[in-house]
């Protein structure tokens, strides 16, 4: 059994100030995995307090030394990988090739993107007479959820630190065996002192005081939209920038010319992915009223390739996070079938023979309407709502008719339609004729509406970790420099 009982403060392990613990439970067998320290305000204004004390020096360091720091952090990621896979699995219920391909891998590609965005970055440009300069914004509080732990965590860690910025990390309660990891990891590779710090800890107690704290300049949080808004009134008093990563109900237009059995399945396999638990799922699926049918029959179909199991077999899915995100599930399968929606596959209760686990059934719902819950409400797990339309400008004001706006996806046979539907879909992202598996890493992530705001990955993610400043007349203007003559020369 894992234990973590001391945070990552000052360049030292260090012993919490309280003495509350949390059991850290492997989603696939109900039973305890690990006991984690959790964290208290004394232990975030300690890690605050190393921040603000490493800033002055690390914010002024060069282009040069930043590109060492991250190339050294690659080569110790490389050491950690298969610990870091088995942390993953083990803390989320992660399938290995999961962990392995996606969830641990993933990192390692946004390392090597910050090191190519640093090498060239305009942290200086001079506009006529004035110069533009973009400098880090402070100490950074970094908020991260479990279901992407070390992708969402680096997402914040690596342009925080290429940009010259210190931080606090608190990871999720939930998944802390990959952030302890992470830290280990940073530990090796020479992180100066007070660069990076780490608390774990809940949200009501970590999360508010970094969220509130006078010494944190900035925060960047990924998670539910419930909890962003709680942080930004938190962080109000003290003005700070606060970064947002938050839900999502993304809605994904099967045209009339696409190739429904590759389109569906498609759209399948991005609902199911890491068991339904992904912000930019394309868990409404709008298809042709008039093809209901046709669609149905392909999930009929296909869903044996999304059948759960174990984390150790080679399986797609892998059991939900935590009983309590299971029972919510549960709740809101039972909420489509009393509403009326048609259950295609799944349903309430747990797959055959995989009685012990928080694992859920791949439910998918044909005939959803855009006013049901199922509809309206992020899941967050295996839950695929099928809705009609009856012409593309219906399906196009479907899809926007939604509180959240982080991602969409649209699917057809003639491209000039794909992009010009695309281009109207309110979204931060909108994937044209791929999947959710399909990622761009060097693409702004991040959404509109309710889904937060600010952008995430590749050159635009260095922009929340820094600040402008006009130094007005750097240059001096060309009249300025001519000698002034009078009229009697």
């Amino acid at each position: 059994m894992r234990e973590y009982l001391n945070f990552y403060l000052n360049g030292k392990w260090e012993e919490p100030t309280g003495s509350r613990t949390w059991d850290v439970i492997n989603p696939a067998t109900e039973a305890v995995a690990g006991r984690i320290a959790m964290g208290e305000i004394e232990d975030v204004n300690r890690a605050v307090a190393a921040a603000r004390r490493a800033f002055p020096s690390w914010s002024r360091t060069t282009r040069e030394e930043r590109l060492a720091l991250l190339g050294r952090i690659i080569e110790v990621y490389q050491t950690r990988f298969n610990d870091m896979c088995a942390a993953i699995s083990e803390e989320m219920g992660a399938p290995l090739w999961a962990a392995e391909k996606v969830q641990a891998a993933a990192p390692l590609g946004q390392l090597n993107i910050a090191m190519e965005v640093l090498k060239n970055y305009k942290f200086e440009e001079l506009r006529g007479s004035t110069m533009i300069q973009r400098e880090p914004i402070g100490v950074c509080g970094l908020i991260s959820p479990w279901n992407f732990p070390v992708i969402l965590m680096m997402a914040k860690v690596a342009p925080a630190i290429a940009t010259g910025c210190t931080m606090v990390l608190k990871p999720s309660e939930y998944s802390p065996f990959s952030a302890q990891i992470l830290a280990e990891i940073l530990d090796k590779a020479e992180v100066p002192p007070g660069v990076f710090n780490m608390v774990n800890g809940d949200g009501v107690t970590v999360g508010a005081a970094l969220s509130s704290h006078p010494d944190i300049d900035m925060i960047s949080f990924t998670g539910s939209t419930r909890a962003g808004v709680d942080v930004a009134v938190k962080a109000a008093s003290t003005v700070k920038r606060v970064h947002q990563e938050l839900g999502g109900k993304s809605p994904n237009i099967i045209l009339d010319d696409a190739d429904f059995e590759k389109a569906v399945a498609a759209g399948m396999q991005g609902v199911m992915f890491n068991s339904g638990q992904t912000c930019l799922a394309p868990t409404r699926m709008l298809v042709p009223q008039s093809r209901m049918a046709e669609v149905t029959n392909i999930v009929w179909r296909v869903a044996a390739n999304f059948n759960p199991g174990k984390p150790t077999e080679n399986t797609f899915m892998g059991p939900v996070v935590n009983e309590r995100q299971w029972t919510r599930i549960q709740e809101l399968i039972g909420k489509g079938i009393e509403e009326g929606a048609t259950l295609v596959i799944g349903g309430t209760g747990k797959p055959a023979g995989l009685e012990q686990g928080y694992y859920v059934k791949p439910t998918v719902f044909a005939n959803v309407t855009n006013d049901m819950t199922i509809a309206r409400e992020e899941i967050f797990g295996p839950v695929l709502a099928i809705l009609g339309y009856d012409n593309v400008e219906d399906a196009i004001r479907i899809a926007n008719d939604t509180s959240y706006g982080l991602s969409a996806y649209v699917q057809g046979g003639n491209m000039d339609r794909v992009r010009e539907v695309g281009g109207r879909i309110r979204a931060g992202q909108v994937t044209l004729n791929a999947s959710a598996l399909d990622i761009d890493l060097t693409a702004p992530f991040g959404g509109y509406k309710q889904s937060g705001n600010g952008r995430e990955w590749g050159e635009i993610g260095f922009e929340a970790f820094l600040e402008m400043k006009a130094l007005i007349g750097y240059e001096p203007a060309a009249a300025s420099l001519q000698p002034s003559r009078s009229g009697n020369d």
